[in-house]
């Protein structure tokens, strides 16, 4: 089979989010594999996807792109990502911090605790 592909595409296994209605509704996937311009997904079972574009978030890599299905093959989609639209990052930054203030809050207490018995 000739390789059409414009770029070498990594092979990962990267837990990811599709979001694919227009209302926001998402459904989890698998990246199988991922290069700059694209990538293979799969989902848990056969899906309906739009044919315009679709938007997936990789929380490993802390990315989300706009991309277009290409391909579809029962519950694997090839997709294309769109080159207008910049990936944003994502991050866990907010919720790590969240929690540690929550841990901290409990450390204190448990100080506070253990400093009233004496």
């Amino acid at each position: 089979m000739q390789e059409r592909r414009e770029s070498v595409r990594d092979k990962v296994i990267y837990g990811g989010v599709a979001e694919i209605g227009d209302r926001g509704a998402t459904r989890e996937c698998i990246v199988r594999n991922i290069s700059d311009r694209g990538a293979t997904i799969e989902f848990s079972n056969d899906v309906q996807l739009p044919k315009e574009q679709l938007s997936l978030r990789i929380v490993r890599k802390g990315r989300s792109f706009l991309a277009k299905v290409i391909w579809w093959r029962d519950n694997f989609v090839g997709v294309a990502f769109r080159a207008e639209s910049p990936a944003e990052s994502v991050s866990d930054l907010g919720e790590r911090l969240r929690r540690s203030e929550i841990k901290k809050r409990q450390l204190q207490r448990r100080i506070d605790e253990l400093l009233s018995e004496r």
